[in-house]
């Protein structure tokens, strides 16, 4: 079952979603995996990142969430964080910029001193009638915010990050497959995997291991701010499960990742969570 026709400007708002996503980990329990860690999660205002910056908190880490200007989103995730008893900072701006990049680090690590799991999962789409309609403007865009912003967050990160730290990239079944009417989208998430790959083999000398999550569809705001509402109303059905994900599905994943005591071995893995869909190879 899919959900009813509706549409948003991008970037998209939680509030305005019908039905609301599930990405407040309300039945999710804690176990100290993250005890006293210290994140920093982009595009952590809704969807998967709200849900990860929350699931982090439960786990006993305090978290940063980069994120555009969904203030009222923002807000409202950092109440939950904060909840739990955990420190929130939260920093807007535009992670299509290159001094962004570094300045979201820069205060990440002034405010909690110290960094030690980073979260690359902001992202923007555009749906498309045909190849001709990618504009040079929007392939740019797209990769500045999906490619790019990993590359430099992750760069400004280094430095911070020693023995037992960890970056789980978020990428896409699109970057897995492809998908026609998401071409720049999905030319960026098959970046992200490969760059996992090579980061993998480049930081485990290190102690760093960085992974990546691939979901599937996932019920966000980024779907009814960027896709028609024909495709919302559908969207999710066309997998063996005949539903999207929601992001509270996805969270624990990238604790599996993020914690050294359940995934100390993993490193540049992909975990594809497809409702059913399996992929070749």
């Amino acid at each position: 079952m899919g959900q009813p026709r509706q549409q948003q400007e991008p970037p998209g708002v939680t509030g305005e979603m019908e039905p609301r996503p599930r990405d407040r980990m309300a039945d999710y329990t804690g176990r100290g995996l993250l005890r006293d860690k210290r994140a920093l999660v982009t595009g952590g205002d809704s969807g998967i990142g709200r849900a990860v910056a929350i699931a982090f908190a439960k786990e006993g880490a305090d978290v940063a969430i980069a994120y555009l200007d969904e203030h009222a989103d923002a807000e409202e995730t950092a109440e939950l964080v904060r909840k739990e008893g955990r420190h929130c900072l939260l920093l807007p701006g535009d992670l299509g910029s290159r001094e962004q990049c570094r300045k979201v680090v820069d205060e990440t690590v002034r405010e909690f001193g110290g960094l030690e799991v980073l979260v690359n999962n902001v992202a923007t789409q555009q749906e498309l009638d045909s190849p001709e309609d990618l504009t040079d403007e929007q392939w740019t865009r797209t990769f500045d915010v999906n490619v790019h912003s990993y590359f430099r967050v992750t760069h400004a990160a280094l430095p911070h990050l020693g023995e037992g730290s960890s970056i789980v990239n978020t990428a896409s079944v699109n970057g897995l497959r492809g998908n026609k009417s998401l071409i720049d989208y999905s030319a960026t998430k098959g970046a992200v995997i490969a760059w996992t790959y090579a980061m993998a083999q480049a930081l485990a000398g290190r102690g760093v291991r960085i992974n990546a999550v691939a979901p599937g569809p996932v019920w966000t705001p980024l779907i009814p701010a960027t896709m028609s509402p024909e495709h919302v109303e559908k969207f999710g059905q066309q997998v063996p499960m005949g539903r999207a994900a929601q992001p509270d599905e996805l969270a624990p994943s990238f604790v599996f990742f993020a914690s050294n005591q359940l995934s100390s071995y993993y490193t540049g893995e992909v975990l594809a969570a497809l409702g059913g869909e399996t992929m070749p190879g």
